[in-house]
């Protein structure tokens, strides 16, 4: 590291002839760079780790219910803006572009469904109606056009990246006709650094995409008021901007949660939602040294790990919904007071060892006044990751109404099935291939798929399952099969 620091004039001036960065950029960069090498990291002593109290993390239930009348649902909407991280692209499941417009139910894509819900707009509040066992509550109004009915417009913003920039900026073009305003920014454009020289990549030749890299999802506050559209919300009155990553179909407007910040002034607001065995590695929110922050794993000492996965103790985890105050932003970002702990993350790409520093916007929430979290239902975090993820979405689990999906209400067990897909599933184009129609899983527990496997149509699965066909074999679970608690390796087990 010391050797490094040697080298910072060197990387700095190396980046002043980076003529594809702004100066924001540049100032950005050099600035996480020099925090990096200087060692500047936030120790957490275990010990004065608090378990947050209700008023930190406010239980969902125990927030006040939204009227239903008219006037004060527009009043909230006014002060509305979504934002979608869409930075990332879809090339973990084998696709290209942006992930957002990979199809996820009924030929419409995370993006169309985003439109859709914003234009449509069901939202939770508590008065309506239970469809779910207690653990997973949802409650909505009937679909209602926000525009025609309230006469206020949420706007849509998407966060891009310099990879999904232009393909998005073409999509966008076919929601024209919508009754949703949507504007696009670019997060900021980092150079990777050369580990060993440390030096930025692109000034040693690496001009193409792979010699930068997005920084992490923590540059939606300084890139959202570079690119200007901060000030142009607030100029409008805007107060709050939802974000959230387009891949989280679970991740709606929810007025209850705006109509609480709004009235009690908090600055910013982390959805969490109950730990299961499959979150136990997710940041969670504590009470320390008089403030809530977020713990993320990465933070916490060897010996402590195995106490930090507990469910017992640390019960909540962070889905990076997030709600904060647009003028807050604009004055923490103005003195410079965003940072947010760096995540070092090292690659090799094209056989370079290269270094990117990101930071994460959920970190952000001890800068901010009487910043909270809300406990929400588990139905407001249903990302999509991987085809495992999408079998989910895809099934008779969930229901698509009016790009809402709604989790089937004749499934008993509050947690969704444990699917692990081999990777001749992993490519959604294999996926997709591979079922004549996406199985039944309401009763399914676990299911575990390897090998040449195809499913026919109207398969039914329950309990537990396992399909491995061997090496050099093709096992095709033929059309109708109701497979119950079931090992099959062979034909022979059909």
């Amino acid at each position: 590291m010391a050797a490094a620091i040697e080298k910072l004039p060197q990387l700095k001036s190396a980046t002043d002839g980076l003529n594809e960065m702004s100066e924001n950029e540049r100032s950005g960069f050099i600035n996480l760079v020099s925090r990096y090498l200087s060692g500047e990291a936030q120790h957490i002593e275990w010990s004065k780790i608090q378990t947050p109290t209700d008023e930190i993390v406010v239980p969902y239930d125990k927030m006040a219910n939204v009227s239903e009348d008219a006037s004060e649902t527009k009043y909230l909407l006014d002060k509305l803006v979504v934002l979608k991280l869409n930075g990332g692209l879809g090339t973990t499941m084998g696709c290209t572009g942006p992930k957002s417009v990979i199809e996820v139910r009924d030929g419409l894509t995370f993006l169309d469904l985003i439109v859709i819900q914003i234009e449509v707009c069901r939202f939770f509040v508590s008065f309506v109606l239970i469809l779910m066992p207690l653990h997973n509550l949802i409650y909505r109004f009937p679909p209602q056009n926000l525009n025609n009915k309230y006469g206020c417009k949420v706007p849509l913003v998407l966060m891009n990246s310099f990879n999904t920039h232009d393909d998005t900026q073409k999509i966008v073009e076919k929601y024209t006709n919508s009754n949703v305003d949507i504007h696009t920014f670019n997060q900021s454009k980092y150079p990777r650094v050369v580990a060993d020289e440390f030096v930025p990549w692109p000034s040693k030749g690496k001009t193409d995409k792979d010699g930068w890299y997005p920084p992490g999802h923590g540059d939606v506050f300084p890139s959202l008021m570079n690119s200007g559209k901060l000030d142009a919300f607030l100029s409008q009155g805007k107060e709050y901007v939802f974000v959230a990553n387009s891949d989280n179909l679970g991740a709606i407007v929810d007025l209850k949660i705006l109509k609480h910040l709004i009235q009690n002034k908090n600055e910013y607001c982390m959805e969490v939602t109950p730990k299961t065995l499959a979150d136990v590695k997710g940041g969670t929110l504590i009470s320390y040294e008089g403030k809530v922050q977020l713990l993320e794993i990465a933070q916490v000492p060897d010996e402590h790990v195995n106490e930090f996965k507990s469910i017992e103790k640390f019960k909540i985890f962070n889905t990076n919904n997030l709600w904060v105050n647009l003028k807050a932003i604009k004055k923490l970002v103005e003195a410079d007071a965003l940072k947010m702990e760096i995540i070092p993350n090292p690659k090799e790409v094209d056989g370079v060892k290269v270094l990117q520093l990101e930071t994460a916007a959920g970190a952000a929430i001890r800068f901010f006044d009487n910043a909270i979290g809300v406990n929400v239902p588990r139905s407001r975090f249903l990302p999509v990751k991987a085809t495992s993820d999408l079998l989910l979405v895809q099934s008779d689990l969930y229901t698509l109404v009016d790009g809402f999906v709604t989790r089937n209400k004749a499934r008993t067990n509050p947690t969704n099935p444990a699917i692990e897909l081999g990777p001749e599933f992993k490519k959604v184009a294999s996926f997709l291939s591979r079922f004549k129609s996406i199985p039944s899983i309401v009763e399914l527990d676990s299911l575990k798929v390897s090998g040449d496997v195809w499913f026919g149509s109207g398969v039914v699965l329950k309990g537990k399952v396992s399909v491995k066909a061997n090496s050099g074999t093709k096992l095709e679970i033929p059309d109708n099969s109701v497979v119950e608690n079931k090992d099959i390796n062979g034909p022979e087990d059909l």
